[in-house]
């Protein structure tokens, strides 16, 4: 493995196979075949730092995946020239002077609003897969309107334009992973409003492929048949969307990331540890400076508070981390230049995930693996 010389990130591609899988089972357990969701594995962000053709490939050849979920253009056509031949949804923006890539490559874009779809269609020379986004409560982008009748007779306007395809609906729930009786509340209605809006144009004549609404907090704990798709994000790299979440399946994280010893040594009472000497040894301290730091992707507010994997012990982080190396107090520990240190990942009988590494930072397990720099080689196994 000639990545193992300075620092790396591990992706078990396996493992996005179990989560699929137990997703897959949790969303349509208990459902006729007929009315199973099919899962659209959300790869964008890079598969949220995991590395985009490779992970979509296997989940592709190796899973069965069939619909892929992207944040943009470019990711979209990466995929396509990577041999991803399903479909691929844009979730956001694309300029509409784009509309022939979009078209050329068969990919199916968002519409945002009216007035979007109306310059998308302009642009287009030829047909544009469509779906569209309502807006029922995320408030990000997307049609919104105060009643059903006004969102479908949308709809049915923008079906009506010339050189775009509609062919679903879908909206974001944006507190699906809340125990809290307002946000379920709040939930149930925005799947009540895109249900009735599929009713309402589908009694007009128009039919939808799709409509979807079912993230992945939606598809634990809201499986709806009226989701013809489920939209697996971060739990397909087995991470929770709230580290509080108590899950019917046991996660299976996707990403370790790990780095060497450069250099042990043992330093006296007294002595001042990295940037700002935010540190002094207390005793006696044996130090190993491992060679990761923030600029791949370590958060700097681990420093004085985080640990590393060694040997199978915990080893905390002692001073600041830098932009390239840290350091931890491996007193009592076996260490030596060359060792292995885990940022996150197992060592023996430990275990540190990255929602460990964002509960101690104040953040989300997503933000961590999304972190996790271009300058760290990605080994698939």
């Amino acid at each position: 493995m000639k990545y193992i010389k300075r620092a790396w990130a591990e992706i078990h591609l396996e493992r996005l196979k179990e989560n699929t899988a137990n997703f897959t089972f949790a969303v349509n357990h208990g459902r006729k075949e007929s009315e199973n969701s099919e899962i659209m594995c959300v790869v964008k962000a890079d598969c949220y730092g995991h590395g985009s053709v490779k992970c979509a490939k296997y989940l592709q050849d190796d899973a069965g995946i069939k619909y892929f979920a992207v944040s943009n253009l470019d990711e979209a056509v990466e995929l396509r020239e990577g041999g991803i031949t399903g479909d691929i949804l844009i979730l956001g923006y694309t300029s509409p002077v784009y509309a022939s890539a979009i078209s050329e490559y068969g990919i199916i874009q968002t519409i945002t609003d009216e007035n979007y779809a109306g310059e998308l269609s302009e642009s287009a020379k030829t047909p544009v897969r469509c779906h569209i986004k309502l807006d029922t409560g995320m408030t990000r982008i997307g049609l919104r309107y105060s009643s059903p009748e006004e969102y479908s007779h949308a709809v049915l306007r923008i079906s009506r334009l010339k050189n775009l395809e509609i062919e679903g609906i879908f909206t974001h729930l944006c507190v699906a992973d809340s125990k809290d009786p307002d946000d379920v509340k709040y939930t149930k209605n925005q799947i009540k409003l895109i249900k009735d809006v599929k009713d309402m144009v589908l009694q007009e004549g128009v039919f939808l492929k799709h409509c979807h609404f079912l993230n992945s907090a939606g598809g634990i704990f809201y499986s709806d048949p009226a989701s013809t798709l489920a939209r697996l994000g971060i739990i397909l790299y087995g991470l929770y969307p709230d580290r509080d979440l108590v899950l019917p399946f046991d996660l299976c994280p996707v990403m370790e990331v790990k780095a060497v010893v450069s250099q042990v040594k043992e330093v006296e009472e007294g002595v001042c540890v990295s940037y700002g000497r935010t540190y002094v040894t207390k005793k006696k301290t044996k130090l190993a400076t491992v060679a990761i730091g923030y600029a791949d992707g370590v958060p700097r507010l681990l420093s004085n508070k985080g640990e590393m994997l060694i040997k199978g012990k915990r080893a905390p982080i002692v001073g600041r981390v830098c932009m390239d190396q840290l350091m931890l107090d491996v007193t009592g520990i076996d260490v030596k230049e060359g060792d292995i240190a885990v940022l996150f990942g197992t060592s023996g009988n430990e275990r540190i995930t990255a929602d460990d590494i964002a509960s101690l930072c104040d953040t989300i397990g997503y933000e961590i693996v999304c972190g996790i720099s271009k300058r760290v080689p990605r080994v698939y196994l």
